[in-house]
C-alpha cells in the first residue's frame, strides 16, 4: 500500500520529533511544512521544504488531503486549537499518527489529529481526545481519560481512571494518581505529583 502524502503545520522543535515518528512508520510521506506568516520559507526542515504559510492552506488543500499540527504546546493550547479549527474548516483530514515503537491497545480510543510518539503506552479502556500530544515514553493507564488539545509530556504517567481536562499540559516525569480528576486548561510543571481537585483547588505533592 502506497504512503499517503501529508503536510505538517508548524516547523519548530516539536515538528522535528513528529517528522521522526512519521518517517519511522510506513503510512505517510511528508510533502512539506507549513509555517506561520512571517517565518522564513527558504530553508528546509530536516530535508523537507517549507511549502507555504497558514494563509495558503486553502490552496494547499487542492493538492493534499492530510495534515498534522506539529506546533508544540507547553503553556496555552490556543495556537493548536486555532490551527485545528482552521484545518477542519478547510477540509483537511487530521489522522491519528502512532509511532510503530508505541503501544496502543485496540480497546482504547484516540481522537483525530493526535500523535502518539515513540515508546508511549496507551492501555485498555483509555480515551484520548482530539489534537493531543502523547509524548515520548508517556504512560496512559487503563480507563484514563484525556480531553481535547492536551499535551502529556515525556515520561509522564496517568494512572488508572485518572481524568485530565481539555487544553491542559502535564509536564515531563509528572504522575497523576489513580482516579484523579483534573479540570480544563491547567498547567502542571515537570515532576509534579498530582492528586486531583479538592474544594476547587488542585492538590499537588499530596497537599494543597
Amino acid at each position: 500500500m502506497s504512503e499517503k502524502e501529508i503536510i505538517l503545520v508548524g516547523g519548530g522543535g516539536h515538528c522535528r520529533s513528529c517528522i521522526d515518528v512519521i518517517e519511522t512508520g510506513r503510512t505517510f510521506s511528508i510533502a512539506g511544512i507549513v509555517e506561520q506568516p512571517g517565518k522564513d520559507k527558504s530553508g528546509p526542515i530536516l530535508g523537507y521544504p517549507v511549502i507555504g504559510f497558514d494563509n495558503d492552506l486553502e490552496i494547499l488543500k487542492k493538492q493534499y488531503d492530510y495534515a498534522l499540527i506539529t506546533v508544540g504546546q507547553v503553556g496555552s493550547s490556543n495556537v493548536r486549537q486555532r490551527l485545528f479549527n482552521l484545518l477542519k474548516q478547510t477540509g483537511f483530514i487530521l489522522p491519528v499518527v502512532v509511532s510503530p515503537l508505541a503501544y496502543v491497545s485496540k480497546r482504547s480510543q484516540i481522537g483525530e489529529g493526535s500523535i502518539v510518539m515513540h515508546h508511549a503506552i496507551v492501555n485498555a479502556g483509555a480515551g484520548v481526545g482530539k489534537n493531543c500530544i502523547l509524548n515520548t515514553r508517556c504512560l496512559i493507564e487503563h480507563d484514563a481519560k484525556i480531553g481535547n488539545h492536551t499535551h502529556i509530556s515525556t515520561a509522564a504517567v496517568l494512572n488508572g481512571e485518572a481524568k485530565v481536562g481539555s487544553g491542559s499540559f502535564v509536564g515531563s516525569n509528572s504522575t497523576v494518581v489513580q482516579g484523579a480528576r483534573l479540570p480544563d486548561h491547567f498547567f502542571f510543571k515537570a515532576g509534579s505529583l498530582i492528586a486531583g481537585e479538592k474544594d476547587g483547588k488542585i492538590m499537588k505533592d499530596n497537599k494543597l
